[in-house]
């Protein structure tokens, strides 16, 4: 399994790979399943199973669904329901399988100055956030996390002030770093923050509003579209991830003994 640098990204489309085009699988996906740790649980007996050669392109949700759209890759795992919707209704992908599920969190240090701690209510919190001095850090990269962070102050009818409401640009593992610096909140994936957890020190103030589901799904671009894609590939880790298998294997991810994720596969 590879994973790439913006760098290593361009290398790997414009220059010829030493493997055989079908031995190879381009995936794009989220930082979150990249750095909880879940695809270098995941994606080993897979590859092992069919020869296959996962090559891995972490980056935000909407960047990963802009790298399917080009035909930069084969395949495409995010958490962003109505951009995939979009993605396949526009003709861009097809097959689009849920795969597995968590939530989200409101991740704050642990003093809780806003006084937002144990609600289950994403927007009342979000309100009293806002009219607090805690400062809020959002991933600002049009991710999964950045697009449910955005409905949630659209419903919620305010917004801190720009002194007070930092647009970091960057994935989740280094938002929770950046917040944890600047005792400041920010909304997270369940799984990334367990991963960090220790890191940070940050604490989880709000928790458990249905609005806060996040569902993932894996959908394969559209050959008709980009004739050079590896759809034998794609459809090989779709019917893998899906299976009774793949399932188990990502509801077997318990890093530290918490289960991270959800399988939700329909077979």
């Amino acid at each position: 399994m590879i994973r790439y640098t913006a760098l290593a990204l361009w290398l790997c489309i414009a220059s010829p790979l030493a493997l055989a085009a079908d031995q190879v699988l381009r995936l794009s996906t989220t930082t979150s399943t990249d750095n909880s740790g879940l695809l270098a649980w995941l994606l080993p007996p897979f590859e092992a199973k069919t020869g296959l050669k996962v090559h891995v392109i972490a980056v935000g949700s909407g960047k990963a669904l802009e790298l399917a759209k080009n035909g930069d890759v084969d395949v495409t795992l995010v958490h962003a329901r109505a951009a995939e919707d979009r993605f396949v209704a526009d003709g861009h992908g097809v097959g689009r399988r849920d795969v597995m599920y968590n939530d989200f969190l409101l991740a704050c240090p642990p003093s809780d100055r806003a006084g937002i701690k144990g609600g289950s209510d994403i927007i009342a919190a979000l309100r009293k956030l806002a009219a607090s001095d805690v400062r809020f850090v959002s991933r600002g990269d049009n991710s999964g996390t950045d697009q449910m962070e955005k409905s949630y102050w659209k419903v919620a009818g305010v917004l801190p002030p720009p002194a007070r409401y930092l647009s970091a640009g960057l994935g989740m593992g280094e938002v929770l770093t950046m917040a944890a610096e600047l005792q400041a909140c920010t909304l997270t994936d369940r799984a990334t923050f367990a991963t960090y957890k220790d890191k940070t020190g940050l604490a989880i103030l709000v928790q458990g509003d249905p609005r806060m589901f996040n569902p993932y799904g894996i959908i394969a671009v559209n050959p008709a579209r980009h004739p050079g894609v590896n759809e034998r590939g794609a459809r090989l880790l779709i019917d893998w991830i899906t299976s009774a298998e793949g399932q188990a294997r990502i509801a077997g991810f318990r890093p530290g003994g918490q289960q991270l994720f959800f399988p939700s596969a329909q077979r």
